[in-house]
């Protein structure tokens, strides 16, 4: 006799506060983490729904077997809401994703198991535990996952905006250590490839011509990078992908990235002050080598957009001026800006709560975009806030674009889409 199919809901969370605030976007991608986790799922087994939140409502009203939320820190109290109130309704949760990886005490009181760490080698295991009935409470990554013969996301099962543009990971990791970033902290401390053949596919499937490559450095390793890249293009794709600056300066690179249909890349410059740079680990990014890779990058005709953060130690009040005059002066395309923010177990929040200058613990405040969570060095929080909103205003007014465009001279009209975009998104968000 058949075991009827368990019913399972993946839900990929969006609070109230960063959905107004992705909402108010032009350019945003689609998340890949549950319709990636969704394609390891047995359907002769369990009967699939997936919800992501920035477009359709938590179906509450539905009967679930299983609920399973992935949760990055400002959606962390949000997420333990949604799965205490499922839970009361007599479902199971399942919680993994970065904040549980960071703080599993913290998530344990909110679900029936946490996943911790990478979950291809755990999540397949919990599935078969959970439709056996012996599921356990916690399932922790030992091994470092081997990352081939992975399955295609299963993008047939989302509802999608059709302004988001399609996603694929090639590589996972970064061989760098940023004393702001919790890489180190959620994956193995190792950098892997997936094999390039699956990764082609992937691609080749896209219903999207534009896609994103989710990797955190992909150009980490030049060899896989040069091959999986002539190998795209023949598929006719436009991508992007984030990338460290040195590995710009590479023309090889630049020239096979151009011709397998690379548009822009997201490149983390993050400040142009060196002693800020040095005082978070991130030295290797060298202020005076700026202007030549930014120009190399647009004599490829690649635009960048560069990762742009405020409120390091070593900021003061005319930083925003400064960074702005030095993007107009570079030709920087476009911009992702973002306020410090002290993620949990990372360098930088562990200093600050040594320091007493963490002003909150809320973790919905810890998105970058919308709140000051920590007192600043040079300045105060509001200041930092202001300054922060002012530079953006300022660097998608008309006036810098023209400046911008005078240097770039790059896929003008995509650019002017683009800086537009978030002209209009700020007013929104304003």
């Amino acid at each position: 006799m058949q075991t009827a199919r368990k019913k399972i809901l993946l839900i990929q969370p969006e609070n109230g506060k960063i959905k107004r605030f992705r909402r108010s976007q032009f350019n945003n991608f689609v998340q890949i983490t549950m319709p990636y986790l969704a394609g390891f799922i047995d359907e002769t087994r369990y009967h699939i729904t997936l919800v992501d939140e920035y477009n359709q409502r938590i179906p509450f009203n539905r009967a679930f077997d299983l609920v399973a939320i992935t949760v990055n820190t400002p959606n962390a109290h949000h997420c333990y809401n949604i799965a205490d109130r499922f839970r009361r309704s007599g479902a199971k949760v399942v919680l993994g994703g970065p904040h549980v990886t960071l703080l599993p005490g913290e998530a344990a009181a909110h679900g029936d198991t946490i996943v911790i760490g990478e979950a291809e080698e755990t999540w397949p295991r919990f599935l078969e535990d959970f439709h056996a009935g012996a599921e356990l409470p916690v399932y922790r990554s030992e091994a470092i996952p081997h990352l081939r013969n992975l399955p295609a996301p299963r993008w047939d099962l989302l509802k999608r905006n059709p302004l988001m543009k399609g996603a694929v990971f090639a590589t996972r990791g970064c061989p760098y250590h940023c004393a702001y970033c919790n890489l180190k902290q959620i994956y193995h401390d190792r950098f892997r490839t997936r094999p390039i053949d699956e990764v082609v596919r992937e691609v080749s499937l896209l219903k999207s011509r534009f896609f994103v490559f989710w990797d955190d450095n992909f150009f980490a390793d030049k060899a896989h990078a040069l091959e999986l890249m002539d190998r795209m293009k023949p598929l006719g794709k436009r991508w992007a992908a984030q990338v460290t600056l040195s590995d710009c300066n590479d023309d090889r690179l630049l020239k096979q990235a151009r011709q397998a249909g690379c548009l822009y890349l997201f490149v983390g410059l993050e400040s142009f002050s060196g002693a800020a740079l040095q005082g978070v680990n991130k030295g290797f990014n060298r202020v005076g080598s700026y202007k030549d890779i930014i120009g190399k990058l647009h004599r490829h005709g690649i635009m960048i957009q560069a990762g742009i953060v405020f409120g390091f130690d070593e900021d003061t009040q005319e930083t925003f001026g400064h960074t702005l005059r030095a993007c107009e002066e570079l030709g920087v395309d476009g911009v992702t800006v973002s306020l410090l923010t002290p993620l949990p177990l990372t360098p930088v929040h562990t200093g600050m709560k040594a320091d007493g200058r963490l002003l909150s613990t809320d973790w919905s405040l810890y998105n970058g975009k919308t709140d000051v969570v920590y007192a600043p060095r040079n300045m105060s929080p509001e200041q930092l806030y202001e300054g922060y909103l002012d530079f953006r205003r300022r660097f998608y007014s008309l006036p810098s674009f023209i400046r911008r465009m005078r240097v770039s001279k790059t896929h003008l009209l995509y650019n002017f889409i683009i800086n537009l975009g978030y002209r209009l998104a700020l007013r929104r968000w304003r």
